[in-house]
């Protein structure tokens, strides 16, 4: 499809507007990296679909920084539910359909990112090792979306401005095929998404980490903090 490339917020929207027309609420199994990422998502989705949080990170390595961004992540839930249930959304772009969100527990399990990225270890951030992780995240998240019986899965990753949209959507369908569950097209950070979800960051003082999770991705946030780092490396930019 070369020069033709694909408008995933478009396809989103095509989907909702027609689960629309038939008067459907579907359900949404999101897989979600954090807090911040995720509130924009959240905001948007709920309106639509009656969403499930699936906190699968098992790219964050270390335990306490995992525990740290699902605490905010259960926060800030707690947060979007208590409009729903006060009908009060001053400052947010939701209505009163907005639904309650659900999230569904996950173990903490590094070693199973660290045993998928073996022989990774040395590639840029952007690489291949982030391919396969994303190829993690999203696969065990179709496959609870099949078990629980969802509608459908997707992710909050494509909020991210460092990650390629087309490289986590074909993931995405791919996993959706192997486990017979159908993904959720997205790109969230179209629209403006990823600048609401600075702004509904700051609104709920949420906490924003300066690395994606890994400890390979904590360690160029550091060298790039000290200016040891290549920020314009073309594998950084397709992150």
């Amino acid at each position: 499809m070369t020069g033709n490339k694909v408008n995933y917020a478009k396809r989103t929207e095509s989907i909702i507007e027609e689960n629309t027309r038939k008067s459907l609420v579907p359900s949404l199994l999101l897989q979600v990296c954090c807090a911040p990422c995720s509130s924009h998502c959240l905001e948007y989705l709920r309106e639509y679909f009656r969403v499930t949080v699936f906190y699968y990170n098992p790219n964050i390595t270390d335990e306490a920084e995992f525990t740290k961004r699902k605490e905010e992540e259960i926060r800030l839930i707690g947060e979007l539910n208590r409009q729903v249930e006060m009908q009060d959304f001053t400052g947010m772009h939701s209505t009163g359909q907005a639904h309650r969100i659900e999230i569904m527990p996950c173990p903490h399990d590094a070693q199973k990112y660290e045993e998928a990225v073996r022989g990774l270890e040395q590639c840029p951030e952007g690489g291949d090792r982030c391919t396969v992780c994303f190829r993690l995240r999203l696969r065990e998240t179709a496959r609870a979306a099949a078990e629980g019986g969802f509608d459908y899965f997707t992710t909050t990753l494509t909020i991210s401005p460092l990650k390629n949209a087309d490289r986590l959507n074909t993931i995405g369908e791919a996993a959706g095929r192997e486990f017979g569950v159908e993904f959720l097209p997205s790109d969230f950070k179209k629209k403006d998404g990823y600048k609401r979800s600075v702004e509904l960051s700051g609104m709920f003082g949420l906490y924003r980490q300066d690395y994606c999770g890994c400890r390979f991705s904590k360690e160029e946030s550091i060298r790039r903090k000290a200016g040891e780092g290549n920020s314009t490396c073309s594998s950084l930019a397709a992150y």
